[in-house]
């Protein structure tokens, strides 16, 4: 695989980055105050962070990685740094950043780092889906050493991806059933879709 120089992420982002926790915090900090992350603060984006704290307690709480992307994630023997861009609003981050986050606490290898799409247009306009779209979470693997980019994955698994587009090209299909549908889609899953995914994704970037 190629690994590319990048321009805009450097060491001074890396460190200013959260780790899961300090994100968790920093949304319930949020809520507390009656406002989530960016400059949205109405009562159905509150809903939405609402949401995604329960979603996110419930992956953390319930969902189980598989041996097998458990042997993978421990066998690899560089260091990599995840980075990944979220919104505490965003329901495709709530129901993977967990899951992710119990992949990289699995490795040795590997160190979370999560920066706020709106604060890091630069970096997320570098990694838009289809060329367009700044649609979230991007996970992107960086080499620690180097800061080269590896790959990416996001902002959903390709089953999740296909099932979206198909509703949203439904003229009648409002965009709150849409989300219902996807939402139904994760919870049938239990993380599953993501962890195969990456199986093939740890081979291709190291």
């Amino acid at each position: 695989m190629t690994h590319v120089q990048n321009r805009t992420i450097d060491r001074q982002r890396i460190e200013q980055a959260m780790d899961y926790a300090e994100y968790r915090e920093m949304i319930e900090s949020l809520l507390k105050e009656g406002k989530t992350t960016g400059e949205n603060h109405s009562e159905a984006m509150l809903h939405y962070t609402k949401m995604n704290v329960h979603r996110m307690k419930r992956h953390d709480k319930r969902t189980e990685l598989t041996d097998e992307i458990i042997e993978k994630l421990q066998s690899i023997d560089r260091e990599w740094i995840w980075l990944v861009l979220t919104e505490a609003w965003c329901g495709d981050a709530a129901q993977s950043l967990p899951i992710i986050n119990k992949m990289a606490e699995a490795s040795d290898s590997i160190d979370l780092k999560l920066i706020l799409r709106d604060e890091n247009l630069d970096v997320m306009d570098q990694f838009l889906y289809n060329g367009k779209s700044r649609s979230i979470p991007k996970l992107i693997c960086l080499d620690a050493r180097t800061l080269d980019v590896l790959g990416d994955w996001g902002p959903r698994p390709e089953e999740a991806q296909t099932l979206y587009d198909d509703l949203r090209s439904k003229p009648d299909m409002q965009y709150q059933e849409v989300a219902e549908h996807l939402h139904k889609w994760y919870a049938d899953d239990k993380g599953t879709e993501i962890q195969k995914e990456f199986m093939t994704l740890l081979d291709q970037w190291a």
